[in-house]
């Protein structure tokens, strides 16, 4: 049964592994085609706000490059209290950000935008709550040692999918926001929009 009803592929403006496996796990065919802006122009004061801003500009960025496409923008933002978490540079930063974060609970946005042709025709954004256990420092250079140099790739400095799961106590949330995409809502987004059969 096929359920995309364009005649192309949609574009994903994002390099995430786990985005485009979500979509192709519910058949979405998908060309990848990361969109690069500078997101420190962006605006958005705060997490939720921000993820969906940076989600419309990747969006955007991309469908110039490809008029009549359609193309989906995403990212995620990690508050912590009032606080914005970044990608560590290094591991001894991603150290100290999970130094901060063991024994708390953080927020995960995850933010996607549709486009076509200069216009965003959606957007939306859900959160996740993630509680990291406690642990002391020997169990974190562990972790660390184990999980390498991806500590940089990832806000926090984790992968759920992978080892970053022993970091955790407890999760409220959907599985594909934490991963980096707020994938019910997009499926959503497509049938509305007569990509997706519904």
């Amino acid at each position: 049964m096929a359920l995309w009803r364009l005649t192309e592929p949609l574009i994903l403006a994002s390099r995430s592994t786990a985005r485009r496996d979500l979509l192709q796990a519910a058949a979405i065919p998908v060309e990848i085609a990361p969109a690069d802006i500078d997101e420190r122009a962006v605006a958005g004061s705060e997490g939720a706000a921000l993820a969906l801003d940076l989600a419309a500009a990747k969006a955007l960025a991309a469908a110039a490059k490809a008029p009549g496409r359609l193309v989906l923008g995403a990212d995620q933002t990690m508050s912590f209290g009032p606080d914005l978490i970044h990608k560590a540079a290094t591991v001894a930063e991603a150290h100290e950000i999970l130094g901060l974060l063991r024994g708390n609970t953080h927020h995960l946005h995850s933010a996607a935008a549709l486009a076509r042709d200069g216009k965003v025709l959606w957007r939306g954004v859900d959160r996740a709550e993630l509680v990291m256990r406690w642990f002391d420092d020997h169990f974190l250079d562990l972790y660390l040692d184990a999980a390498g140099p991806s500590v940089t790739e990832t806000v926090g400095g984790y992968r759920l999918e992978g080892l970053g799961i022993h970091l955790f106590e407890r999760i409220v949330g959907d599985h594909a926001t934490i991963l980096g995409l707020p994938l019910l809502a997009v499926l959503a987004a497509l049938r509305n929009l007569g990509a997706l059969e519904g």
